[in-house]
């Protein structure tokens, strides 16, 4: 088969999956996993898809869904630089929500050694992580499991979240657009973040880069209950006038990241 035409079939699968593996590729043309890396980066540059470690997932599309395995290997070191920043803003005694974002697992491991905190997520994986830390009560709340993300959704969930009350609530998305808000790819996820932003006093929204100026499925919120932005480049002069007029905190990353 002539690379050009593997590369169409590739991204017809990417089309009807929205993600898919190296080593599904491979073993499904026939190559080796190293030309289907030179393959996907090809692709990239094309603009027809975003690649990351062991894989590669849509570029764009309403109703995008990136599996947890490949949204934690995607711009590792952004995420870690946006969460360490969030984790400065946890204080010692803080109720905290984190939903399912792989943004929101790196702001908690930022806050391992604070002290008397406790940490609500419907995240498996924030769950793992926290578990052992001395200091964190953590919460995990329950409800019908998604196994593409690892979290808890669902009727269940959103009546436990309503349960509590938390000084600060941490949340990423699929897409943050001025005119059409904040938005996820998935209806279940949607809703539970809207459930934790509901009972937080302080609500802050961790987003890296890719995330600006597009629009996904389905509304989370339309900035009405956002305190702060956290992002791992300055945004443009428009967004920060938006946020000025919206009485939004913006923190940027970027003197952290050396760019």
């Amino acid at each position: 088969m002539l690379a050009v035409d593997r590369r169409k079939g590739i991204l017809e699968k990417l089309k009807a999956t929205g993600s898919i593996t190296v080593a599904e590729l491979s073993t499904f043309y026939g190559v080796s996993e190293e030309t289907i890396r030179r393959d996907l980066t090809r692709m990239e540059g094309d603009g027809l898809l975003e690649k990351t470690y062991g894989g590669a997932y849509i570029k764009d599309g309403m109703h995008r869904e990136v599996p947890f395995a490949l949204r934690n290997v995607a711009y590792v070191r952004q995420k870690e630089l946006i969460g360490r920043r969030g984790g400065e803003l946890v204080e010692h005694g803080d109720t905290i929500f984190l939903d399912a974002s792989t943004t929101a697992l790196h702001v908690g491991q930022s806050i391992i050694g604070k002290h008397n905190l406790i940490v609500i997520s419907n995240a498996l994986a924030v769950s793992y992580r926290l578990a052992e830390a001395p200091d964190i009560k953590m919460i995990t709340i329950g409800g019908t499991l998604r196994r593409t993300s690892l979290t808890n959704v669902g009727r269940a969930a959103e009546d436990s979240i309503v349960r509590y009350y938390a000084d600060k609530t941490f949340f990423s998305c699929d897409g943050v657009d001025r005119d059409h808000g904040i938005t996820d790819a998935n209806e279940k996820e949607a809703e539970v973040r809207k459930a934790m932003l509901s009972q937080s006093k302080q609500r802050i929204l961790v987003a890296d880069h890719t995330k600006f100026d597009r629009t996904s499925f389905v509304l989370i919120d339309n900035f009405e209950n956002v305190d702060t932005v956290i992002t791992d480049r300055p945004v443009s002069e428009e967004w920060m006038r938006f946020f000025q007029n919206k009485n939004i905190e913006y923190i940027s990353c970027v003197e952290e990241a050396g760019e």
